[in-house]
C-alpha cells in the first residue's frame, strides 16, 4: 500500500512540475514579438529521493538586431543591460531599447521608467544622437555644435542566466546572478535599432509537443495507479 501511495505522490509531483514548465513555455511563445525579451528555461531535476524539482534559468543569448527609423530606438550589440528606474524609485534592468521622450522631457521606457540617472531631452531640440558608448548629444539647431546631455549606462552581471524576471520585460538581480557592474568604455549601443526576442519559436513548439506527450503519459499513469489503489482498498474491506 505504501509503494502505491508513493507512486501516486511522485506522479502528482511530476505532473505539477510539468504544468509549471508549461507555463514558462507559454510565456516564451507569448513574448516572441516582445523587444529584448529573454527566454526563460525551466529545467527539471531528479532528486535523490525520486521526486522531480525545477530550476529557472534565463537564456541570456542576444536576439537579432533590427534597424528602425526611430531615433529613440537603441539596441545593445553584445553583453549588458540598461538600468531603468520606476516612478517609485525601484531599479531594474532591461534590453528593451524602444525608448521615448517622457512628459517631463526625460528619456524613458515605453512604460515610463527613467533611463539611468535621468537624461533630459530639451523641448527645443532639433535632433539628438546616441553614440556607441551611450553618450547622448543634443543639437539645438541645424549646423549647431553638439552638447552632451547625459550617458546611457550599460551594466553587466557575473551570471546573467541567474537573473529573474521583473516587471514588464525587465530583470532583477539576486545573489546567484551577482550585482550589476558598469561596463566602462563600452561601445555596443546602436541607435536606430532594436533587439528582437531571443525566443526560438521552433524549439519552444517542439518542447511544447514533447511536454504534452509526457503530461498525457503522466495523467494516464496516475489514473492507473489510482484505480489499483482503490481496488486494493476494496480488497482489504
Amino acid at each position: 500500500m505504501y509503494n502505491m501511495q508513493a507512486v501516486i505522490r511522485k506522479s502528482i509531483n511530476n505532473t505539477t512540475m510539468q504544468f509549471e514548465k508549461l507555463g514558462y513555455l507559454a510565456n516564451n511563445l507569448a513574448n516572441y514579438n516582445t523587444i529584448g525579451y529573454k527566454t526563460s528555461r525551466f529545467e527539471q531535476i531528479l532528486r535523490e529521493d525520486g521526486y522531480v524539482d525545477g530550476a529557472i534559468r534565463t537564456n541570456a543569448l542576444q536576439g537579432s538586431i533590427r534597424v528602425t527609423n526611430n531615433p529613440f530606438d537603441i539596441a545593445i550589440d553584445g553583453e549588458g543591460y540598461i538600468p531603468v528606474v520606476s516612478p517609485d524609485g525601484e531599479i531594474q534592468y532591461t534590453r528593451d531599447g524602444s525608448l521615448k521622450r517622457g512628459e517631463n522631457g526625460y528619456l524613458v521606457t515605453v512604460d515610463d521608467w527613467m533611463v539611468g540617472d535621468g537624461i533630459k531631452i530639451p523641448a527645443n531640440s532639433y535632433k539628438f544622437e546616441i553614440k556607441p558608448n551611450g553618450d547622448v548629444m543634443n543639437y539645438d539647431t541645424l549646423g549647431s555644435l553638439p552638447e552632451k546631455i547625459g550617458t546611457i549606462p550599460i551594466v553587466q552581471f557575473e551570471n546573467p542566466e541567474e537573473l529573474e524576471q521583473g516587471h514588464n520585460n525587465k530583470m532583477v538581480y539576486n545573489e546567484q546572478s551577482g550585482s550589476p557592474k558598469i561596463i566602462k568604455d563600452s561601445d555596443n549601443i546602436r541607435q536606430y535599432s532594436i533587439e528582437a526576442s531571443n525566443t526560438n519559436i521552433y524549439d519552444e513548439i517542439n518542447d511544447l509537443m514533447r511536454l504534452n506527450t509526457s503530461m498525457i503519459a503522466s495523467m494516464n499513469l496516475m489514473k492507473v495507479a489510482d484505480d489499483m489503489y482503490n481496488k486494493a482498498i476494496n480488497i482489504r474491506e
